[in-house]
């Protein structure tokens, strides 16, 4: 293209600026040919003219398209020139917060100066694997990269991080060692990389210091190297260190400081382990205060000593050593404090004696006091003939000083970092290895001395093998496609090397400098003008004769002369190191024996700075080959830097170039001068020249023409050769054959061309936009049209039909008025006639009124006259009827009187006479001689009273008397005027006192009031305290009928609280278990491992009664039956002692009460025994003699029934003491066995109680239906019996009691086993049988009545005592309420006082009660220890009574069962098999099986065949048997597992056979839970001995094992096609498209996308797996968690990849994912997994595909995303949103302002600080109780199993 058409109108250039560099602006017209300026207009809208050179045609740099700004690679960029990557880096760094970029094979790390989260394991594991283009920039791609290719290509590789101080370097390689440490080593921190990463303490303190640029600035380099083994894992690892800055030691700059260990050795100088040191803070220090400020903000020196010393710790360096290294570093101090005395000549000076610094110094070192002092002023010079000594003036002395102490700092650097090497250092052969090399970058300052000359040095040599290497890389590309290519024309360095390091080079003239004896730093710089003036890197100073500049690659620099023959040298003198040689401190000593050659030290420490020489300044030159004289500093970095240089070359090595952005140190700021001096210095922009001189831009011919598959022809689109489609469109587009050339796979660009095609391409779009726009437009105008022509009719349509509305109303309107009118005047004559018509009855009404009164005052008046007629005559009747009475009651009055007179008379005549008065008499003696003692008792009462009257009267009189004395006496004395005075205060006195009395009674009236008002108060308050009890409860009543649902809604959230919970325990404890699996999986290696590596015949194994126990398993052992005998099992632990065994004294206390009620019990039977035997000997008397041998019989019967019992008891107990004593002595035995074993005590505790509840459950199920039969059969018998026993009607009253008799009958013959329901009576009668029956049946019968009758007597008795306890209880109520009543009547203080003493006193009993029970208690253990081993000897006494016991019985069961017939059984689902048949067994049905052979049978065969050979086993109580089968089963699986650890389908079987299994123990365990759903059936193969609980729970820990090693399988069939199929590849046909791609192509761009993979293959996959494990029966349950799993893996996936790819964070790419998320969603639901919840947790994956689809422009849109996005985190929001790039240049980028609006609303959120979702999470799994509708009975075992020996029972 020519210029014109490049320089056209609205092209954007670059223009420089002074300020940002580059500056960005528009043409704003075409440019011609010739022009001198260009118009453009700058994005302030300011217009400039820009001058062009017109003679060279130096036009402005050309701008690259907005679509290819933000690129991960600087090469995808179409113009390669250095505003486009300042530009490109800018927009990543400020707009996306980017800070890693790919620059072809250099990654750029911008440092951000803020922490982010994007170093985690998640995003290890996320990079781990992948291709270094497949994933967005980042260190971990480079170390991912490096570790591949060491892996693959067997070769070493070498990571090179550069940079400026405070750039990040050390922090990038950091990061490096993490991710090798990770993917190298185990999931955590490997030791050796905890080694390393203590070494980083270490080596800041010792070789970190602040600088003006820096606050840890490395002042060395160093070069890590990482050893990897045959399988690539980390296993050890070695440190070089490259010219440590000594002068630093002696000399800081302004605002600078000494290294770090200085400083914070100060700070700690108060600890008491330090006194000895005699230091005290930094500033009283030369050394330490020549920079000014001591302290750097942020920093605390003390604390990271602290650390320091922890890490010297970890590395292994000792105490004492740390206190010597610390020593020698607090006597550098001491040494520079030091004050030199000059003396008056001035060629010589001296030290004072009592120099308290150098006391210090020699006494910490351990040397002479006095040498030291002589040669730290004098040296020696040693001629031919003779040696002198001569002294030395003050500067001299000063730079031997300084000389000394760079010295012992630097042999304590090297030291140091040998002996970090020592620890990292491993005895294991080093396959390959990994370096990671952190080395200071290009440095330039206002003064340059010699360290910065070494650094620029290095960086040279650096610079020239990054040429060499990219320019090699460049020709292989090009000879790997095939395609013509002519030298590139790139910056060789090498005269610039050849300046400073060839013969009589820079280096070689200041070493020979150095060896001349008078040789100045003026004499060297005159040389080298001489030397090499003409020289086209080599420049003098206009201004200056001691300095000169070197062109070095990256810019020029000016160094100063002056220092750098003393730094090269580094005189020492030997007198010196001879004295510190002689220390008394060997590691002082050691430090300075140069037993070894420091070049060869050099070389292999790659310390070639740190060894030191000594050089003795007037030896002759002809002895200059001495050892004494060492090689210089420049000729030892020189050395090493070759060294270094080889190890890189014999590696392949990457580039990490770090990029300091401001020198503020401020987050995510960019200054772009700084950016672009860097970017030069470390050869950025030297990559970008050579990749621009060549083809920099490369494409796919898969990506070309999916790219620009828009300017194919549609003829050629016919043709399916896409190389020959590609061809003709560039050769019909570009017309130079220059700008591009056809690879093998790929097509190369020239620079500039992608960004033609892009026009073209935008142009083809615009066009297709316009064509698309002017069709759309034209279509919208015509529905326009249409629109408006319907809505002109309707318009019309209702114009018309208003009109005739309104005519029509009209109408209305008229004929309603003449209707009003009509009604009106109808109204208005209808109103005056109704008028004069009330009018009429009104005067009607009045008049008629008028009449009627009148009359009624008429007859109103005659009726009043009549009442007082009435009254009248009734007061005249009453007055005469008084008088009349009144003179009758006076003629009464008088007769009475007469009458009365009469009698009084006749009473006096009586009362004279004699008789009358002796009955007057009587009693009277007896009241006056009463009478009489009152009155003495009065008399003497009365003296009394009168004596105590005259006391009291005389002590009154002397009072008055003694008080009328003083009164006068005081008169005498005080006068009259004392009197009035008296007489005042008695008057106010007075006063006061009625003052008091009113004012109380004002009181008084004010407290009644108040009283009152209180009462009133009161009476209020309880009113309104009642309405207030009404208003609560109508409040209650609300809130009861809202808290019915708030209480459902908080139940829901309490249940799904708990559920969550749940699930967190439940995944907690399966993350142990995978642990768990893990480690066992381990250790199995690792014996492995150890079982090749020995390979001795003499190999021990375990013993194989506990290999399984404790390799493979930790199960419980079953211990129902009897394993031992009692003397063998206390032997034992006699044998192995007390102290061994262990012995819980808990358990035999238990043991001993078990064994003290099994007495007590046996007791009380005796005693019942005998009452029965006293009871029948009555009943004997009673009875008549013939049915005396009845009774008896009856007696015997029921003793040997009960004794039956006893010793069916007695033997269990036994065998549990026995299990116990066993148990007790096997685990003092294995005390060392696993200790995940669960507790022998609690165990066979729990077993032995298990056993005595069914022990008693069955007991008392006998003693029913033995009841029932016999009661039943008795009355059937007696029935038909010809002689019934009346007697025995008599004497059994209760056998009358109904039971139902067909059930009797039946239980009765199932318990004798006969068939006699259908059979002949006669023929059972045939050797008189019936009869013998009848009899037993007789006696029976009579037993159990005598026991029911016993038994009823029991519950009266109990009736008894309840009734007893109750009269007691109601005692104690009654006496509680006569308390409560009491208490009632006393105020509320005392009612306290009382409850409180009630408690107490109740409290105090309760105690003493306890104390009793506790006292007793304490005597029955004392007495039950001491009796342990008397029923020990009870208990073996037992056994042999038992043992004859059981003898007769067994006689006397045969003799009474003899005619008992048994009936046939068919198979009752339990399978039989020899111990030695186990093996055999497993073999055939878990170890060799292969799922096929099985595929035609019922599922999970395996686990029902298991079940029924573990039946048999608890069917006949072989404890042992069960433990064997099933650990031998768990084995089996698990060692199946470990050798098919990668097939899904033996996976899924066996989990599927485990969980069969599993839910077996528990269908048929006989608890109830699990038995709801079993058939009558099902209830009979149930086990009857063993509780396998504990074996449950070792199975469900296998099933969960194998569902992670499924999860893990199928995660890794599906893991390598999920990013390539919902990420890249086209679902939807044509909506993609490619961008350009720099030198970093991701793995996926091949053409016709080989090795990619479609959806379609991962629901094949899936389908796989569905149809698998459905074949072999898997519960539906696990399979809807499986793809649960599954599907929340590629969410995982998918999400990280989208969260760390740019290129894939686009709309298109948006629509891809919602389509094939909606087909993963429907392939679902045709699975019917719709319900598993896999859906779900895809949420977080749909909403990122909408978030790429949404609109990101407005506020609203802010809002939309915020709303919608509920499943993503703020951090994952904006990360896609800063991600996203458009494919076209349509589409519009995210801008800054939206994503700072979306972090705004989001701020509030509690989102993790996490960025990807866990790929490695596994949701725990639930396996739920599912129980087969299969009998066992039922099951076929085909004959492919080879199970022959399995016999049916």
């Amino acid at each position: 293209m020519s210029v014109s058409e490049l320089y056209s109108q609205y092209t954007r250039v670059w223009i420089p600026d002074p300020n940002e560099v580059w500056r960005s602006a528009e043409l704003t017209k075409d440019y011609k040919e010739g022009e001198k300026s260009l118009q453009l207009r700058l994005e302030d809208e300011t217009i400039r003219e820009y001058p062009v050179d017109v003679q060279n045609n130096q036009l402005p740099p050309l701008r690259n398209p907005d679509i290819l700004v933000g690129e991960n690679d600087l090469t995808a960029l179409s113009y390669l020139h250095e505003p486009a990557v300042l530009h490109n880096l800018k927009v990543r760094f400020l707009e996306s917060n980017h800070i890693y970029t790919y620059c072809g094979i250099v990654l750029v790390a911008i440092n951000p100066y803020e922490q982010l989260p994007i170093y985690g394991q998640d995003v290890i594991y996320a990079y781990s694997g992948q291709n270094m283009g497949d994933m967005d920039p980042h260190i971990f791609a480079v170390a991912e990269e490096a570790y591949k290719q060491m892996a693959r290509d067997e070769k070493n590789q070498s990571i090179i991080v550069s940079g400026e101080s405070g750039a990040g370097k050390t922090v990038s390689a950091k990061y490096a060692m993490r991710y090798f440490a990770t993917v190298g080593g185990s999931a955590g921190e490997t030791n050796i990389e905890e080694k390393v990463l203590a070494s980083s303490p270490i080596m800041e303190a010792i070789g970190n210091a602040k600088t003006t640029r820096n606050d840890n600035s490395s002042r060395f380099g160093k070069y890590i190297q990482i050893g990897f083994d045959k399988r690539y894992h980390i296993i050890g690892a070695n440190m070089r260190t490259y010219l440590l800055e000594k002068s630093r030691v002696v000399f800081q700059a302004d605002d600078e400081r000494n290294y770090h260990i200085f400083y914070q050795l100060c700070a700690a100088a108060s600890l008491p382990e330090f006194k000895e040191l005699a230091l005290t803070c930094a500033e009283d220090f030369f050394y330490t205060s020549q920079g000014g400020d001591t302290a750097i903000e942020g920093v605390n020196d003390a604390e990271d000593f602290e650390k320091t010393r922890q890490a010297f710790t970890l590395l292994g360096v000792r105490e004492s050593h740390q206190i010597s290294i610390f020593k020698i570093i607090a006597s550098i101090l001491h040494l520079g404090s030091v004050e030199i005395q000059a003396e008056r000549d001035g060629d010589s000076c001296s030290i004072s004696p009592q120099d308290e610094h150098l006391s210090n110094f020699c006494r910490l070192l351990g040397v002479e006091h006095n040498q030291m002092e002589h040669w730290l002023c004098h040296r020696k010079l040693v001629t031919t003939s003779e040696t002198y000594v001569k002294t030395m003036s003050v500067q001299q002395v000063i730079n031997a000083r300084n000389a000394l102490a760079k010295h012992i700092y630097a042999q304590l650097f090297g030291w140091i970092v040998e002996h970090i090497n020592k620890a990292l250092h491993t005895s294991i052969k080093q396959h390959s290895f990994i370096g990671v090399l952190d080395i200071y970058g290009f440095e330039t300052f206002e003064v340059n001395s010699f360290e910065q000359f070494c650094i620029n040095y290095a960086n040279e040599k650096l610079q020239q093998q990054f040429n060499s290497h990219v320019f090699k890389l460049e020709q292989e590309e090009y000879m790997k496609e095939q395609i013509p290519w002519t030298l590139i024309d790139f910056y060789d360095n090498q005269p610039c090397i050849d300046l400073i390091e060839a013969k009589l080079g820079i280096l070689d003239l200041l070493d020979e400098e150095c060896k001349v004896p008078k040789g100045t730093d003026q004499n060297w710089a005159q040389k080298l003008y001489d030397r090499h003036s003409s020289s086209q890197h080599f420049q003098k100073p206009r201004m200056s004769n001691t300095a000169f500049i070197v062109v070095h690659f990256a810019d020029k620099v000016e160094y100063l002369s002056d220092g750098f023959l003393e730094k090269n040298r580094d005189t020492v003198y030997e007198e010196q190191i001879n004295i510190l040689k002689a220390s008394k401190f060997p590691l002082v000593a050691d430090l300075f024996h140069d037993d070894k050659d420091p070049i060869h030290a050099a070389a292999a420490s790659g310390k070639g700075s740190s060894s030191k020489i000594n050089i003795r300044s007037a030896r002759p030159p002809m002895k200059a080959s001495n050892k004494e004289h060492k090689k210089s500093v420049g000729h030892q970095f020189r050395t090493s830097l070759h060294l270094l240089m080889e190890t890189l070359n014999a590696t392949t090595p990457h580039y990490v170039r770090c990029i300091k952005p401001n020198d503020e140190k401020l987050p995510f700021h960019f200054d772009p001068k700084r950016a672009v001096q860097q970017l030069r210095a470390c050869g950025v922009l030297e990559t970008i020249r050579i990749s621009a001189a060549g083809y920099p831009s490369r494409w796919t011919y898969h990506d070309f023409f999916n790219r620009y598959r828009v300017l194919v022809k549609k003829q050629e689109l016919a043709n399916t050769d896409k190389k020959a489609i590609c061809k003709s469109v560039l050769e019909s587009v570009i017309k130079d054959p220059d700008k591009f050339q056809f690879g093998r796979t790929k097509i190369f660009f020239r620079a500039g061309q992608v960004a033609y095609l892009e026009k073209l391409r935008a142009d083809k779009f615009r066009a297709a936009t316009i064509m698309i726009q002017k069709t759309v437009r034209g279509w919208l105008q015509k529905v326009k049209y249409r629109r408006l022509k319907r809505a002109t009719l309707t318009l019309q349509r209702y114009c018309r039909g208003h009109l005739a509305r309104r005519l029509a109303a009209h109408l209305r309107r008229t004929r309603a008025a003449v209707v009003l009118q009509k009604q009106y005047r109808m109204r208005r004559a209808r109103l005056a006639y109704q008028r004069v018509r009330r009018a009429a009855i009104v005067i009607q009404a009045f008049a008629r009124a008028m009449f009627v009164r009148r009359i009624y005052r008429q007859v109103l008046m005659e009726h009043k006259a009549a009442i007082i007629q009435k009254h009248a005559r009734g007061w005249m009747a009453r007055r005469r009827f008084q008088r009349l009475r009144a003179a009758a009651i006076v003629i009464q009055c008088a007769f009475r009187r007469l009458k009365a007179k009469q009698e009084l008379k006749a009473l006096k005549i009586e009362a004279r006479s004699a008789e009358h008065l002796k009955r007057l008499n009587v009693g009277m003696e007896n009241k006056v001689v009463q009478l009489q003692r009152k009155i003495d008792d009065q008399n003497k009462e009365f003296k009394t009273l009168s004596e105590q009257l005259s006391a009291v009267t005389s002590t009154h009189t002397m009072e008055v008397e003694k008080l009328k004395r003083e009164l006068a006496h005081y008169q005498q004395n005080q006068g009259a005027d004392a009197s009035l005075q008296l007489q005042e205060e008695v008057q106010s006195l007075r006063t006061e006192l009625q003052r008091a009395h009113s004012e109380r009674r004002v009181l008084e009236d004010a407290h009644s009031r108040e009283k009152d008002e209180l009462r009133k108060r009161v009476a209020d308050l309880e009113q309104e305290n009642a309405l207030l009890k009404d208003e609560k409860e109508q409040l209650n009543n609300q809130i009861l009928c809202q808290s019915k649902d708030e209480f459902a809604q908080n139940s829901m959230k309490e249940n799904l609280l708990m559920k969550k919970e749940l699930e967190e325990e439940r995944s907690r404890y399966q993350n142990l278990v995978k642990e768990y699996s893990r480690l066992e999986q381990r250790y199995d290696n690792l014996r492995d491992e150890v079982t090749i590596l020995k390979q001795t015949p003499g190999h021990r194994r375990n013993p194989s009664n506990q290999s399984s126990l404790e390799s493979d398993s930790n199960y419980p052992s079953i211990s129902t039956s009897e394993i031992g005998d009692t003397e063998d099992a206390l032997q034992q632990v006699e044998d192995i002692g007390v102290e061994k065994a262990a012995v819980d004294m808990a358990v035999f206390l238990k043991l001993q009460k078990r064994v003290r009620e099994l007495e007590q019990d046996r007791k009380k039977l005796q005693v019942q025994l005998e009452k029965r035997e006293q009871d029948s000997k009555k009943v004997q008397m009673e009875q008549p003699r013939n049915d005396t041998d009845l009774d008896q019989d009856a007696d015997l019967a029921y003793n040997s029934l009960k004794r039956q019992e006893l010793e069916s008891e007695n033997k269990k107990l036994k065998n549990d003491l026995n299990e116990l004593r066993k148990a007790v002595a096997d685990q003092a035995t294995q005390n060392t066995s696993s200790h995940s074993a669960p507790d022998s005590y609690s165990l066979l505790l729990n077993q032995l109680k298990l056993a005595n509840e069914e022990l008693e459950v069955r007991k008392e199920e006998v003693l029913i239906l033995r009841t029932q039969i016999v009661s039943a059969d008795q009355r059937r018998l007696a029935g038909k019996s010809m002689e019934p026993n009346i007697n025995a009607r008599a004497s059994w009253p209760n056998s009358e009691k109904h039971v139902d008799q067909e059930d009797a009958i039946e239980a009765y013959h199932g318990v004798c086993q006969t068939n006699s329901q259908t059979e002949d009576w006669g023929y059972l009668n045939e050797d008189g049988e019936l009869g013998l029956a009848y009899q037993g049946l007789k006696q029976v019968a009579r037993l159990l009545e005598a026991q029911l009758q016993a038994q009823s007597l029991e519950h009266e008795e109990q009736v008894e005592n309840l009734k007893a306890q109750v009269e007691a209880l109601k005692e104690e109520m009654d006496k509680q309420q006569q308390t409560f009543c009491q208490t009632l009547l006393l105020s509320p203080e005392a009612q306290v006082e009382f409850g409180v003493q009630q408690e107490i006193s109740r409290l105090t009993n309760e105690n003493l009660d306890l104390k009793e029970l506790v006292e007793k208690l304490e005597k029955n253990e004392r007495k039950l220890k001491k009796q342990l081993k008397i029923y020990m000897k009870k208990v073996q006494d037992l056994e042999a009574a038992q043992a004859l016991a059981q003898s007769d019985r067994r006689h006397h069961e045969l003799t009474r069962q003899v005619t008992v017939q048994r009936k046939e059984k068919d198979f009752q689902g339990m399978l039989e098999y020899h111990k030695e048949d186990e093996a055999l067994l497993i073999r055939n049905l878990v170890t060799d099986l292969k799922p096929q052979m099985l595929s035609g049978t019922v599922p999970c065969l395996p686990a029902y065949i298991l079940y029924m050979c573990i039946r048999h086993a608890d069917d006949t109580n072989d404890d042992l048997k069960v433990h064997s089968l099933l650990t031998s089963t768990i084995n089996g699986i698990k060692k199946v597992l470990k050798k098919h650890n990668d097939d899904f389908e033996m996976t899924s079987f066996w989990l599927s056979n485990t969980c069969r299994l599993l839910h077996c123990l528990k269908q048929y365990s006989g608890d109830e839970g699990f038995m709801t759903q079993n058939t009558a059936k099902q209830n009979e193969h149930c086990l009857k001995n063993f509780d396998l609980t504990e074996y449950r729970q070792v199975l469900s820990d296998l099933s969960i094992q194998i569902y992670q090693q499924l999860i893990k399988i199928a995660e890794g069939l599906l893991h390598p096609m999920i990013v390539s199929a919902m990420l890249e590849n086209e679902s939807i046909q044509g909506l993609s498209g490619v961008k350009p791609m720099g030198y970093r192509k991701r793995s996926s761009s091949m053409a016709d996308g080989d090795n990619s993979y479609c959806l379609e293959a991962i629901i094949r996959q899936m389908n796989c797996f569905h149809t698998v494990m459905c074949d072999q029966g898997l519960d539906p349950e696990i399979i809807l968690q499986v793809f649960k799993q599954l599907f929340y893996m590629i969410t995982a996936v998918t999400l990280n990849n989208l969260l760390l790819r740019k290129d894939v964070c686009s709309w298109s790419t948006g629509m891809q994912l919602r389509y094939n998320i909606s087909q993963l969603e429907e392939w679902l639901r045709g699975r019917n997994l719709h319900q598993s919840g896999a859906a779900q947790t895809m949420e977080p994956l749909i909403q990122a595909a909408q978030l790429l689809q949404l609109k990101k422009k407005t506020h609203e849109d802010a809002e939309a995303i915020c709303s919608l996005c509920t499943s993503l985190s703020t951090q994952q929001i904006v990360k896609i949103l800063n991600l996203y790039t458009p494919l076209n240049e349509f589409e519009e980028r995210v801008t800054v302002s939206f994503i700072r609006t979306i972090q705004a609303q989001l701020q509030d959120r509690n989102d993790p600080q996490q960025l990807l979702l866990d790929s490695k999470h596994v949701f725990p799994v639930l396996f739920p109780f599912n129980p087969s509708s299969l009998t066992m009975d039922s099951i076929h075992i085909p004959a492919c199993l080879s199970l022959e020996f399995l016999n049916e029972v």
